[in-house]
C-alpha cells in the first residue's frame, strides 16, 4: 500500500517514514502543505497521514481542497491540537480518523489498517480469497491452512490484490502500490513478483488477463 506521509516535523517524519516502511507501506513523505497537494494531484494513494500544522498551507486546509474535489481517500490526521474543538474541526473538514501527539506507532498502524479496511469494504479484518488468507495486523499469509513465507514486495502485491478480489489490476496500478519515490522499478519487476507467489501459492490464485493486469478470484474458481 502506497501512503502519503505530510508531516513538517524532521525527525518525526524521518521515524514515521521509516516505521511505515518497516510495515510494508510504500511512504512519500512532504513537508509542507503545498508539496502535499501536489502529491495528491500526481499519486495515487492508499491513505494519507497528514499533520495540520504545516508550512504554505496549513493541514486542515489541504484536507478541505482533497474534500472538495470528490477525493475519498483515506486521512489520518497526526497533531498536537489536542481540544475538543481542534478534532471536531478536523473530523468535520473530512478527517477520517485523528490521533494527538505524542502517539505510539503501534496504535497508529493499527489505525491505518482499519482505516484502509473500511475503504476496502472489508468487515473482517482477515482477507480471504482463492483458498488464501492474509492478516495485515501480523502480516502472516496462509494457503489452505498452511503458512508462507512472503518476501515484503510479494506480500504487499499479493495485500494489493486481495483487498479488491475480483478485480484486475494492470501493472502500472500495482507499482503504485510497491513503490514510493525514489525507489528503482524494473521493467519485469511485478511478473518476477507474480511467479514467486504463484510458486508459493499456487498458480490458481493469481490470474492473468492478457492485457488488462492481475486478478485474485473471489473462489478457487477462474474469475
Amino acid at each position: 500500500m502506497r501512503i502519503l506521509l505530510v508531516e513538517d516535523d524532521a525527525l518525526l517524519g524521518d521515524a514515521l517514514q521509516v516505521g511505515l516502511r518497516q510495515a510494508d507501506y510504500a511512504v512519500d513523505w512532504v513537508r509542507d502543505g503545498i508539496s502535499a497537494e501536489t502529491a495528491l494531484r500526481a499519486g495515487d494513494y492508499a491513505a494519507v497521514v497528514l499533520d495540520l500544522g504545516l508550512p504554505r498551507l496549513d493541514g486542515l486546509d489541504v484536507l478541505r481542497h482533497l474534500r472538495a474535489k470528490k477525493k475519498t481517500l483515506p486521512v489520518l490526521i497526526l497533531t498536537a491540537r489536542d481540544t475538543v474543538d481542534d478534532r471536531i474541526r478536523g473530523l468535520d473538514a473530512g478527517a477520517d480518523d485523528y490521533l494527538v501527539k505524542p502517539f505510539d506507532l503501534g496504535e497508529l498502524t493499527a489505525r491505518l489498517r482499519a482505516l484502509l479496511r473500511r475503504a476496502g469494504g472489508q468487515s473482517s479484518p482477515v482477507l480471504s480469497a482463492a483458498g488464501v488468507t492474509l492478516d495485515p495486523a501480523t502480516r502472516r499469509v496462509e494457503c489452505d491452512g498452511k503458512q508462507v513465507e512472503l518476501s515484503a514486495k510479494e506480500y504487499a502485491l499479493l495485500h494489493a490484490l486481495m483487498q479488491q478480489p475480483g478485480r484486475a489490476l494492470s501493472r502500472a496500478q500495482l507499482e503504485q502500490h510497491l513503490y514510493a519515490w525514489g525507489d528503482e522499478i524494473g521493467s519485469n519487476t511485478v511478473e518476477v513478483y507474480i511467479h514467486h507467489l504463484r510458486r508459493k501459492l499456487g498458480t490458481d490464485v493469481i490470474r492473468t488477463l492478457r492485457g488488462i493486469g492481475y486478478v485474485v478470484a473471489k473462489t478457487g474458481n477462474p474469475p
